[in-house]
């Protein structure tokens, strides 16, 4: 599911209509934070599989 230039502007313009020109860097910042908390809470995940399967091999 690759998007390409005209569906990313078609949905910016979506967005930008929808929320306004004053609530869209909100909005990325919060979409940022969240990507980033749930990166680093997938990460903690797979440590700790890793950690246990090391402790189950031994």
């Amino acid at each position: 599911m690759n998007l390409g230039f005209g569906e990313i502007a078609v949905i910016l313009i979506v967005a930008l209509l929808l929320f306004g020109p004053s609530k869209l860097p909100k909005l990325g910042k919060a979409a940022g934070e969240t990507l980033r908390e749930f990166k680093k809470g997938m990460k903690n995940v797979i440590e700790d599989d890793d950690v246990n399967s090391k402790k189950t091999d031994s």
